[in-house]
């Protein structure tokens, strides 16, 4: 029977290393989309959202959520450093639901700038907390937010006058 290659996986968080194991695949939640990875992935550098990171450890599938962060894949190992790890076991459902609720309340009653820090931080801890809910087994449901730049008036359209080098 032939050797199964396998992917040294390194989770680490601000807190330390979450997860060393040797896998046989992997799922990140990429910035772009998911992604995979498998033995012999090319090298890779990859911003990663918040949310369900799964891999094949002993033909068993394994779930954990993390924060946002960044992956580096070379040589069939993983190292991905992460805001926050959480396993399903360490979730407490009724918690992670108040603060759902509490940061999209706050959200939706948020009246400052889209690009402030706060409001990022809101952003974030709404995020985090859905992507609990659905490492639990309870996703709450997709919201979709109007941001004030998307409800302002259309701009007049760009033109390239006569005189402009890059006029045709």
């Amino acid at each position: 029977m032939a050797d199964i290659q396998l992917i040294a996986l390194e989770i680490i968080t601000p807190e330390g290393v979450a997860v060393r194991e040797s896998v046989q695949e992997l799922t990140l939640p990429g910035v772009a989309g998911e992604f995979g990875v498998l033995p012999g992935h090319r090298p890779l550098m990859a911003a990663v959202r918040t949310g369900i990171v799964t891999y094949v450890k002993g033909n068993q599938p394994c779930r954990c959520a993390t924060g946002a962060g960044f992956a580096e894949v070379a040589n069939d190992r993983v190292v991905l450093l992460v805001e926050r790890y959480i396993v399903k076991d360490r979730i407490d459902p009724v918690r992670v639901r108040l603060e759902f609720k509490e940061s999209t309340d706050a959200l939706d009653a948020f009246s400052g700038e889209t690009a402030s820090a706060e409001h990022g931080e809101l952003v974030s801890r709404q995020l985090w907390a859905a992507a609990q809910l659905e490492l639990y087994g309870d996703p709450p449901p997709p919201t979709f937010r109007v941001f004030a730049e998307m409800e302002a008036e259309p701009r007049e359209s760009f033109s390239v006058s006569d005189d402009d080098p890059r006029s045709p």
